[in-house]
């Protein structure tokens, strides 16, 4: 898969996105001054895409394994279902001047006893989150997935869970906000039966979710031309 240049190849400048995404790249917070419980247990590798052109946000979790290594989010069977969700391509999903990727916590957390991903590392969202999407000024839509992305998102509809969350996803989009957000399920295979279970999640929501989303991936904005 060839990917475009992330966003940290441009020269940053103070205050810019790019300076922020230079910075957020170099940062070993959770390994070297944790202050939510014990040190990352490998060598960090933050994960992000953004750009200020971006219209569409990905509010996501933590990068799996498979994102650490290669330095590439949604790089695994989750990824798939999410593009499929969305209705977007490869090329259209890792393109930073439409799609950015914020997730709460920017890398892998590592495994709990069961063998599945550890929660977001709690450091990296204070530090970091409001300082990205201060640099993402055209924001139209931010999908907000699973529940740590909800609680911080979306706090008062959060607290009834994700399903009812999710459920209520027609009156959180239609909410008077800019930019407008949508709530989904984490697209991993551990929410198959999740997903069996709510069938309005693919017959109700979904269509919505691809229209909103090939509206904004094809209305290129002259600024976006320009940069």
């Amino acid at each position: 898969m060839s990917l475009p240049e992330p966003p940290s190849s441009e020269k940053p400048s103070p205050g810019t996105l790019a300076d922020t995404l230079t910075a957020l790249r170099a940062c070993r917070l959770c390994r070297d001054a944790p202050s939510r419980g014990a040190a990352l247990p490998h060598e960090p590798r933050p994960i992000v895409q953004a750009h200020p052109a971006a219209r569409l946000c990905i509010a996501s979790q933590a990068p799996g394994n498979r994102a650490h290594v290669a330095g590439v989010p949604f790089l695994d069977p989750s990824g798939v279902r999410l593009r499929a969700w969305l209705g977007l391509d490869e090329a259209t999903f890792y393109d930073p001047h439409r799609v950015a990727i914020v997730p709460m916590g920017h890398c892998f957390p590592g495994w709990d006893a069961k063998g599945g991903d550890l929660p977001p590392r709690r450091e990296c969202a204070p530090a970091w989150r409001t300082r990205v999407f201060a640099g993402l000024p055209n924001l139209d839509l931010i999908l907000v997935i699973g529940g740590y992305a909800q609680r911080w998102h979306l706090p008062d509809h959060a607290k009834a869970g994700l399903t009812e969350t999710v459920r209520n996803w027609r009156a959180i989009l239609d909410a008077p906000r800019t930019p407008t957000v949508l709530p989904l399920p984490h697209p991993s295979w551990r929410n198959n039966a999740w997903l069996k279970k709510h069938g309005w999640f693919e017959t109700d929501l979904l269509p919505v979710l691809r229209a909103r989303v090939q509206a904004l991936v094809a209305d290129r904005r002259p600024e976006e031309d320009a940069a």
